[in-house]
């Protein structure tokens, strides 16, 4: 039963597209794990952590006729984590992606919403988030999603000083615009992780539900990158009294790690469970608030394209995976999907296998 849970395991592991989720999250030196979508729903007995269980096996995403299910709050099917970490106000937070493919460009937001009680068992529609960071595109460093692959997959966000002690849901997105220029092209990829707030703040800013937070025809979410001046809007609410678009960037290194501490128990951050070498943090990248600049160079690394015997020839025939680039001005990889996917044309520089 072991063998046949491990290879249903691997089976599913190798229908991941090239996109991502976050693997795990850094808290003052210590390391939490995420869920992970794409092995827990194969694994009996998953361990308990601080993100959201998602529905999202093939690292896909929300797109925007979503945007008024329950699915864009957290994600797909989106239920509570069964712990949460601890944090103090002013606490920097690093959300580490397995992966991001640079051709996915796009703004990177951040939201926190108050639990009433735990938010282990926090109806996720009664939830009111407000916006923490929001770093879209500047001239100095292009877009957020490019100042995260640079910091090896990494965002850091800052928890507010004046924020209230209590329990808290952190909701932390990319959304990728490659195909954003035409209605419905925009893709979000929402995750949500549990964090008990300590600290002596009073505010707990009004916030509007996950389901309220964007609109299809958003400036910033029907939006075209390809265009000649890049004066991009961050879409969603205003940020809150004194947050900053972003805080300076730079990929943190985790000295210990430790499990999720379960609701009504007392841990957390300051409580490591393994010692674990630490690396040297890379050069910090603080992202300004200017939009204007020049359009971005249109080519794009692909993701690797997988391999297929092609039927009765002996050869070995490149396809590209579900949800990888199969096209566009520039474009040299694969231009055929794997099964199950078609290379559709979204614009002149990107074609997607969907």
């Amino acid at each position: 039963m072991a063998r046949k849970s491990i290879l249903t395991a691997l089976a599913g592991a190798s229908l991941v597209a090239a996109h991502g989720h976050v693997s795990k999250v850094i808290v003052n030196g210590v390391e939490y794990q995420n869920y992970d979508p794409t092995s827990f729903p194969y694994n009996s007995n998953p361990p308990t952590v601080i993100g959201w269980t998602i529905d999202q096996k093939d690292n896909g995403f929300v797109s925007p006729d979503a945007f008024d299910s329950g699915d864009i709050i957290c994600h797909k099917s989106a239920t509570p984590a069964g712990g949460h970490a601890t944090v103090k106000a002013g606490d920097k937070i690093s959300l580490q992606w397995d992966q991001w493919p640079e051709s996915h460009k796009g703004p990177v937001i951040d939201y926190l919403a108050a639990c009433d009680g735990d938010c282990e068992s926090v109806d996720k529609t009664a939830l009111k988030f407000f916006k923490i960071d929001g770093a879209g595109y500047d001239a100095t460093n292009g877009w957020a999603s490019d100042v995260l692959i640079k910091d090896g997959n990494s965002w850091v966000v800052e928890i507010p000083e004046n924020i209230k002690p209590g329990n808290y849901v952190l909701r932390h997105e990319i959304i990728a615009l490659h195909s954003a220029g035409q209605a419905n092209g925009a893709q979000n990829y929402p995750q949500c992780f549990n964090l008990k707030v300590e600290g002596s703040g009073s505010t707990v800013p009004a916030g509007v539900a996950g389901t309220e937070l964007y609109k299809a025809t958003d400036a910033g979410i029907l939006f075209d990158i390809y265009k000649n001046d890049i004066s991009y809007p961050v879409p969603g609410p205003s940020l809150i009294a004194g947050a900053s678009s972003s805080i300076a960037q730079s990929k943190m290194a985790a000295t210990a790690t430790a499990s999720a501490t379960l609701p009504g128990a007392t841990g957390g951050s300051n409580s490591p469970a393994t010692s674990a070498a630490a690396a040297a943090p890379a050069p910090s990248t603080t992202l300004v608030t200017s939009t204007k600049a020049a359009a971005p160079a249109t080519s794009a690394a692909p993701a690797a394209p997988a391999t297929s015997a092609a039927a009765g020839s002996g050869q070995v025939q490149a396809k590209q995976t579900k949800w990888g680039q199969c096209g566009g001005n520039g474009y040299t990889g694969a231009t055929e999907c794997e099964s199950g996917s078609t290379c559709t044309k979204y614009n002149d520089w990107y074609s997607q296998c969907v």
